[in-house]
């Protein structure tokens, strides 16, 4: 499938290294591993997890997507932090 093609310059030592490593112990080429790490990067996460205070406010439950739900798992929070 013909694509749009780029020049990709500065790229670091240590991203170098990584990109050929892959390539070589996957067995593809230098722009298949570059072109599927973009894709990864800006395609395919339309949606990131951002679980960083999940320790403080506990995680929703999986499969809980109505507004019903998320408001029952709200109201059942605890209101004072735990000590």
């Amino acid at each position: 499938m013909p694509g749009i093609q780029y020049t990709i310059r500065r790229v670091s030592p240590a991203l170098d290294a990584e990109l050929r490593r892959e390539a070589s112990e996957t067995g593809r080429t230098l722009n298949a591993v570059v072109v599927q790490t973009l894709e990864n990067a800006k395609l395919l996460s339309t949606a990131s997890e951002h679980d960083d205070l999940d320790w403080f406010i506990g995680r929703m439950p999986a499969g809980a997507g109505e507004e019903a739900d998320a408001q029952a798992w709200l109201d059942a929070l605890p209101v004072e932090p735990a000590a």
